[in-house]
């Protein structure tokens, strides 16, 4: 389904400008793709749009003009930003060396709404996400657009740490783009790592979203978080895993890296020198996405061994999804020439059933499962089984038919660690349910009884 884009009340922001200005922007006939205008002190004002920038008339813009827009927006903040009320639009002003402002940037908010579509199942699977990719490309839209589902369709307790109000606006009541989701503002982005905990400690999230990791202070509180068992949705400074990887702040969201010495024997088994860079720790995000293009996105759906396999000098090929007008499409980052065969979910699922037993306890790892789906099932059904937090905490594996075809490569991985790979259907309580019950011979005792 196409993404439905809704301009924050573009009125509200040309209302701040000064006449002239205002006036010239009425008379564009595409002016509802407008990304910004920019007023520097001494040249005529432009407006930016997707295809064209144009400049909005002959006048060089005064220090009056300046006043006019400063003395409606509100005071700037330490980060020189400043906004409208209960609006994603955003007002950045740059100073001389006197701090007296001598350009501005008028930047319009939009809430699109759809967006997440083709990231909904990761969204909502329970497992931290990590966003990355150049600035303008969607991330903080996506982030917004992953809260209001969170919070408003799967009833989620979810916080936004919102450094510079751009995910929820500014003003002290948050834009409704959000959904109910609950926003803590930050005073100064220095102490954003401060707030991050705050949020864990004091009001007691299920979700995190924070937009914009950028410092090691960060970095350790994002893994605090994790460690909680908040999910955490986050975007970070760098584009690609690479740049993420050989940051040394930020790699520690990967695991970390460091350098570790070999035997002699060690080396020769592996085919290595014998020094290596190994992963230190187990990834704060367990999926990550490289944002290529508004509609085209790359998804690294197991952390752990895409990092170790980086670092071996392997490529990992991500899964590739992209928009269409009727939905989204999948591609294998990688062909696997002979795709092992499976057994039927329901003769797989049988193969575990006697081993485990009616009072046997069942660790079970929901790769592209709804955690919260798969708890349900368990509540009801009051059986002896716990959702494992990595697939090497599982006795099996529970997946969607979907991700059996779009994850051979991954799936076959975590078979050849001696994991069970079940698979269901559909992402439903009662498919999970149908697995549980089959499971620990639920049915089998049902028939007995009768």
């Amino acid at each position: 389904m196409p993404s439905k884009e809704i301009t924050d009340d573009l009125e509200l922001l040309l209302r701040v400008m000064p006449p002239q200005l205002r006036e010239a922007l009425h008379r564009q006939a595409d002016l509802e793709t407008l990304v910004e205008v920019v007023m520097d002190l001494g040249r005529q004002p432009e407006a930016r749009l997707p295809a064209r920038a144009i400049y909005l008339g002959d006048q060089t813009i005064s220090r009056e003009d300046l006043d006019y827009v400063i003395h409606r927006v509100g005071s700037f903040t330490e980060d020189n930003r400043a906004g409208i009320e209960r609006t994603l639009h955003r007002i950045s002003c740059i100073r001389n060396r006197r701090e007296t402002v001598v350009g501005l940037t008028c930047r319009v908010g939009r809430a699109v709404y759809g967006t997440v579509d083709i990231l909904q199942d990761v969204v909502e699977s329970g497992k931290s996400l990590l966003l990355l990719g150049r600035p303008g490309v969607g991330k903080t839209t996506l982030l917004r657009e992953s809260a209001r589902v969170l919070s408003t369709e799967l009833n989620k307790r979810v916080i936004i740490v919102d450094t510079s109000n751009e995910i929820a606006g500014d003003g002290d009541i948050p834009h409704p783009g959000i959904g109910t989701s609950r926003r803590m503002q930050v005073p100064r982005p220095d102490l954003q790592h401060a707030v991050m905990i705050e949020a864990v400690e004091n009001h007691m999230p299920e979700v995190i979203v924070i937009d914009e990791i950028g410092t090691e202070a960060e970095a350790h509180a994002a893994r605090t978080i994790a460690e909680r068992g908040v999910q955490l949705i986050a975007t970070a400074h760098g584009n690609t895993l690479d740049n993420l990887l050989m940051n040394p702040t930020l790699s520690d969201l990967l695991g970390g890296i460091h350098a570790v010495t070999l035997s002699d024997e060690e080396a020769r088994r592996r085919g290595t020198q014998k020094t290596v860079l190994e992963r230190k720790a187990p990834p704060t995000f367990d999926t990550l996405v490289e944002i290529r293009s508004r509609d085209e996105f790359s998804v690294y759906h197991e952390t752990p061994s895409v990092v170790d396999a980086f670092l071996r000098g392997r490529s990992a090929r991500p899964e590739v999804r992209v928009r269409k007008a009727s939905g989204y499409e999948v591609h294998e980052g990688e062909q696997v020439a002979a795709a092992p065969s499976r057994r039927e979910p329901r003769e797989r699922e049988a193969a575990l059933a006697p081993e485990s037993g009616p009072h046997k306890s069942i660790r079970i790892y929901p790769y592209g499962v709804s955690k919260d789906r798969l708890a349900r099932a368990v509540n009801d059904l009051h059986v002896p089984a716990t959702i494992a937090r990595t697939p090497k905490d599982a006795d099996v594996v529970l997946t969607l038919k979907a991700h059996e075809k779009r994850q051979p490569r991954t799936l076959k991985d975590l078979e050849d660690q001696g994991l069970e790979i079940s698979v269901i259907r559909s992402n439903t309580v009662s498919q999970m349910k149908l697995f549980l019950q089959q499971s620990f011979g639920l049915e089998n005792q049902k028939n007995e009884e009768e």
